[in-house]
């Protein structure tokens, strides 16, 4: 059976997303949707151009929403990086303007075309835009899942791994909470060298307040740099579109619907073709609970705020 997989928003996260897709041949077909046409033709023209020289065949198809009904998966990568550069305050929430429109504007469609497969949001504000998706398209909360803090869980690995000299890849453990301000880094899940992070940091005299500036930082240091980021949310997006194809069963820190906490935040859950196919439980600590807390309430607040506007 063919593999598909839509892409809607082709700026610069995501372009990066299908060219890293064409790349790693993960789809046999790929449907780029975006309001610039020339810009989407180019993108698909470039590709095109490209698999002469790459190891896989993907079928491209532009601006057709009809073509997602039997896509594996959609991934959402709507977005206007232009506010928050503007903004200037570090906050995604810049862009909930512009990108709450977009919901009302992209999901119907989604919704018409009779996808029935994953929808994976990495539009920005993260969570409170899965949540409109889930509620717009009507799919099933475990179908419609953001990649939350699956990117801050990797810049929380490049920062301990930068410390300890080793590859991010051997570093475990998760960021909680909104893709945003309030997550946090839970130490308490983190592992290195085969020891507890809290363990070595006390032994190496590492600062894990230091290392989660560091990640928390790392996002806006890029966009700094160059204005937007996408190489890091782009993985992250890929990694997640490719367990579920693969029915991978993993475990990975994504914006899912959480009941205790009535709301769409990031905590581990068990990933494959169904999207969310199990939930787990940390034994997180007290002070972790209550941040964990503390993000939910802030990504509830800013919900009902958005979904006040768009009824008035």
């Amino acid at each position: 059976m063919a593999r598909k997989i839509g892409v809607i928003g082709t700026g610069n996260v995501g372009a990066a997303v299908a060219h890293h897709i064409v790349l790693e041949g993960l789809a046999d077909q790929l449907v780029l949707i975006d309001k610039n046409k020339e810009k989407v033709t180019a993108d698909a023209i470039d590709f095109t151009d490209a698999l002469a020289n790459i190891d896989h065949h993907t079928e491209i198809t532009i601006n057709d929403y009809s073509q997602l009904a039997d896509a594996d998966v959609v991934i959402s990568a709507v977005g206007n990086i232009r506010l928050p550069n503007e903004s200037k305050t570090n906050d995604r929430f810049a862009e909930l303007p512009f990108t709450s429109s977009a919901v009302r504007e992209v999901a119907p469609q989604i919704k018409a075309s009779g996808f029935n497969g994953v929808l994976i949001v990495i539009t920005n504000p993260c969570d409170v835009i899965t949540s409109l998706y889930q509620k717009y398209t009507g799919l099933p909360q475990n179908q419609v899942i953001g990649t939350g803090t699956l990117l801050d869980s990797a810049r929380m690995k490049r920062a301990v791994a930068s410390q300890l000299k080793i590859d991010p890849r051997s570093v475990s453990g998760y960021n909680l909470g909104e893709h945003g301000n309030s997550q946090f880094t839970a130490w308490s899940t983190v592992r290195a060298l085969g020891h507890p992070i809290t363990k070595i940091a006390a032994q190496k005299g590492l600062s894990l307040e230091d290392i989660d500036q560091a990640a928390r930082d790392g996002g806006f240091t890029v966009l700094k740099g160059k204005k937007y980021t996408n190489y890091g949310i782009s993985a992250a997006a890929v990694h997640l579109a490719r367990d579920i194809i693969n029915n991978a069963h993993s475990e990975l820190p994504v914006s899912n619907f959480q009941e205790e906490y009535a709301t769409y935040l990031s905590y581990p859950a068990i990933i494959g073709k169904n999207g969310i196919e199990e939930k787990i439980q940390l034994d997180l600590t007290d002070e972790e609970k209550r941040k964990l807390q503390l993000s939910a309430d802030y990504i509830k607040q800013k919900l009902a705020e958005t979904l006040e506007k768009q009824t008035n």
